[in-house]
């Protein structure tokens, strides 16, 4: 849940998106939503995205999706546009967020992105000399803040909220 009673942009902005599958067997993926929430944990956007492509495997046991939730839906043009205006000067952060920005087809400064999949601390050990490996949303959610997430279907509110906390809990 929130976190407090903030209901505008903040400073600090978290996203999370979920995907379906398009194309022969649903092996290539295709934004289907997208949330931002604020530093309180409200929710600042949470919108479903038009397809261009039949969805041919809409991964709703992960992703919650459903054929209707796509219907009338906006298209990913006017979703893009609304993140951009919303993340722009601002710090990002979500959990393996790079694959989220990819699906958006936008790009955030870098200095201003804090991915909780690749910060250290975070990350599961490896063998020696070897680099350490992201670890799990879920997982660091229940370890380090006692939330239950992703038990079905995701919920990108849930996941972008997970992934601020966890920031917000190791930010200097």
């Amino acid at each position: 849940a929130a976190i407090g009673s903030t209901t505008g942009a903040t400073r600090i902005l978290a996203m999370d998106c979920e995907m379906v599958g398009v194309g022969p067997g649903g092996a290539r993926s295709a934004l289907a939503r997208v949330c931002l929430v604020n530093e309180a944990g409200g929710v600042l956007l949470d919108s479903h995205v038009a397809q261009r492509e039949r969805v041919t495997d809409h991964r709703t046991a992960v992703s919650g999706v459903t054929p209707a939730d796509l219907r009338g839906a906006p298209d990913l043009g006017v979703v893009r546009e609304r993140v951009e205006r919303l993340i722009a000067g601002r710090t990002l952060v979500g959990h393996a967020i790079t694959h989220d920005l990819a699906a958006l087809m936008i790009s955030h400064p870098r200095a201003a992105v804090r991915d909780t999949a690749r910060f250290p601390p975070f990350m599961r050990a490896t063998a020696a000399g070897r680099r350490p490996r992201p670890r799990r949303l879920r997982d660091l959610a229940a370890e380090r803040l006692g939330l239950a997430i992703q038990g079905g279907a995701h919920s990108p509110v849930d996941d972008a909220r997970a992934s601020l906390y966890l920031y917000q809990s190791v930010r200097r």
